[in-house]
Formats: C-alpha cells, sequence, structure tokens
C-alpha cells in the first residue's frame, strides 16, 4: 500500500446516486482473495457490452480518464452487501480517493482499511464538483483537507488510527507487525 499525503489529480465524475458494491464490483469476480487485476472489472457491466467491449461513452472509458486519481461519486456511493473488492478494484484501478456527500459505512471502512481514502463533502461542494468533471483537486491528509481549483479548500473527517495508516502506508496487520518489538517486550515482563 502506498502512502497517502497529498493526491493532486484530475477528477472523474460519476453522477449516479445509490451506487452499490455490486455495481463497483460484480459479484462474478468475487473469486480472488488478491486485488491485483480488478481494475480491470471495476462497473464491469456499466463498463462493457455484452460482448466485452468497452463502452465508449462511459466515463472510464474516455481518454479524460486516463491517470485520475480521484472519483467523484453521486451520492450514496458504496452502499449494499460488504466487500473488499469494490475499494479494492477502485486501488487496483488507480484511484486513491473517492468523494461524495455520502459514502456508506462499510464500504468507508473497507477503502480505509485497504489504502483508498473516501471522503465527505458538505452538499454545495459536492454539487460543485459534479457540476465540473475532470477539475484538478488537491487532497492533504495531513491537514485533512480539498482545495478546489477556486481556492476553496473544505475539510472532511477522516478517523485517527485509519488516518495514521494511510500517511505511513500499512494496514492494521502492517501496524501490529511493527509494534513487534514492544509486544515481545511486553510478553517477556508477563511471563506466567
Amino acid at each position: 500500500m502506498e502512502p497517502i499525503r497529498t493526491i493532486r489529480s484530475r477528477t472523474v465524475v460519476l453522477s449516479s446516486t445509490n451506487i452499490d458494491t455490486d455495481q463497483i464490483m460484480p459479484a462474478r469476480f468475487l473469486t480472488t482473495t488478491t486485488r491485483e487485476g480488478l481494475g480491470k472489472h471495476l462497473f464491469a457491466d456499466w463498463r462493457y457490452d455484452a460482448a466485452g467491449q468497452p463502452i465508449a461513452e462511459f466515463v472510464l472509458n474516455k481518454p479524460e480518464a486516463a491517470g485520475c486519481q480521484i472519483l467523484v461519486a453521486g451520492r450514496n456511493i458504496g452502499c449494499g452487501s460488504s466487500r473488499e473488492h469494490a475499494p479494492w478494484g477502485l486501488y487496483d484501478y488507480g484511484f486513491r480517493a473517492v468523494i461524495s456527500s455520502e459514502i456508506a459505512d462499510i464500504f468507508r471502512n473497507n477503502s480505509l482499511k485497504n489504502g483508498l481514502l473516501p471522503i465527505e463533502v458538505d452538499a454545495e461542494t459536492h454539487a460543485w464538483l459534479l457540476a465540473n468533471p475532470g477539475v484538478e483537486l488537491s487532497v492533504d491528509l495531513q491537514t485533512r483537507t480539498v482545495t478546489l481549483p477556486t481556492g476553496k479548500s473544505v475539510s472532511f473527517a477522516v478517523e485517527a488510527f485509519a488516518r495514521y495508516c494511510l500517511l505511513n502506508g500499512v494496514d492494521e496487520t502492517g501496524y501490529l507487525l511493527s509494534q513487534e518489538a514492544a509486544i515481545r517486550a511486553y510478553e517477556t515482563r508477563h511471563e506466567a
């Protein structure tokens, strides 16, 4: 997992509301236990036709989506069933942040644990982002702010431990492993 400190990127806007995890990563792709390669299946039922060919009008198939690290989604992204494959697919595609006015709790937690920064913004900022696809944003995780090209800066909340892990590029297991010396010292002091 790459550390996240500042993300500077153009946005991809997917304005649909109530984007559930099955739309993000259809259930037929949940057979893997690794995240590699899932980006090609991201929004598969929206991105490809019945023959598996890219649908030119879908936003991720447009040339301007290439290299974008910030997805701006309609209200209530990540609703539906819990599946880590949804943030895995977004991450493997290249996204490092998802911005919306409402993000489902389980999806938020799965994202934070897998290197993807979910950001909730106020309705006015969200409406502006939806209306201005492709703008360049600066997301600063240290200060917990999103800066718009207008100069406006918007704060967002992120749980402290999740923020620590994202800033340092570790997941929960990686954090625990980094504490091995302290754990051994504790165990030595408290032997039965």
